[in-house]
């Protein structure tokens, strides 16, 4: 039975979601604008053969705001894994969950393994786009950068009361277009309506969309997966999002990047996923879950 709780982890309260189960446990990370309930067809994939546990990170879902930096997200994870009797859990992240996989993994050497489901930085500097003239990936980086700044921009921002019907029925629509559970798709927006003072708001805030923006940018995971002792799996995506489509040649290029970046890493497993984009969780969860099985049961 799926249980609901919040836990104290100090400076905040964290809201989490454990699937049940006596199995070998892995805490599953959800990434950046998402919570919990992106997360959920994909942990009851897992269930049958892990102890599965998700969480809010903070500023996200139902989880409280909090200052964000690497070190304080690691500190929620770790005080999740206390509070619940999580021993030596596997930690398996997508995008900003996949950094902390990585991150934990680093500073864990007693995991049974961690899987980065594409939780990799954006690219910010030609080098990490090998093939493209670096004029023409100046340009690129500058053209992506835009839209960021927009994304950014646009974060948290007040929803108007009679707009929140429409954006609830794109949201159906999305999940239909993406093969997605359509409960489970809405849920997850719901879930990061903020709902203050009569007015409703999207999270992650704009401050916090900001501060992970910076935090993402600046991280290096190269010394990270190189200084990690524990398995560690970085499962790729092959093909773009349609929003990544006007990007198209920065996108392979980078993705070119990040496989010669796993392969200068010989004890850094890497999987290139066939026919699976960014959004690799809604697309091939049932077929991710044998991977990430697969990966860890090779390591027990």
């Amino acid at each position: 039975m799926i249980n609901d709780r919040l836990i104290d982890a100090g400076s905040v309260q964290l809201a989490v979601r454990d699937f049940g189960g006596d199995d070998p446990p892995l805490l599953l990370v959800h990434g950046a604008g998402a919570n919990l309930a992106h997360m959920t067809t994909l942990a009851r994939a897992l269930r049958p053969h892990h102890r599965v546990v998700t969480l809010d990170l903070r500023g996200h879902g139902r989880s409280a705001d909090g200052d964000w930096s690497w070190d304080a997200a690691l500190g929620d994870l770790a005080a999740v894994c206390v509070q619940l009797e999580l021993e030596r859990p596997a930690v398996v992240g997508h995008s900003l969950g996949g950094m902390l996989a990585a991150l934990w993994g680093q500073r864990h050497p007693e995991s049974p393994g961690i899987v980065s489901l594409d939780g990799n930085p954006p690219p910010t500097r030609p080098e990490h786009l090998p093939g493209l003239d670096p004029e023409k990936a100046a340009a690129e980086l500058a053209r992506l950068h835009e839209v960021f700044d927009a994304v950014e921009a646009a974060a948290g921002q007040v929803i108007p009361a009679d707009q929140l019907p429409d954006l609830v029925e794109r949201q159906q629509m999305a999940a239909r277009d993406m093969g997605a559970n359509e409960k489970v798709w809405v849920e997850g927006f719901r879930r990061n309506l903020v709902h203050l003072g009569g007015e409703t708001s999207i999270r992650p805030s704009a401050a916090l969309t900001s501060r992970l923006r910076v935090a993402m940018n600046e991280l290096d995971l190269t010394p990270v997966y190189a200084a990690t002792t524990c398995p560690e799996l970085v499962v790729l995506p092959t093909r773009n999002l349609p929003q990544q489509e006007p990007f198209a040649e920065l996108y392979a290029a980078h993705r070119r990047f990040l496989v010669e970046q796993a392969q200068s890493i010989p004890q850094l497993r890497h999987l290139s996923l066939a026919d699976a984009s960014h959004a690799m969780v809604i697309e091939q969860p049932t077929l991710l879950a044998k991977v990430i099985t697969d990966f860890l049961l090779e390591h027990r």
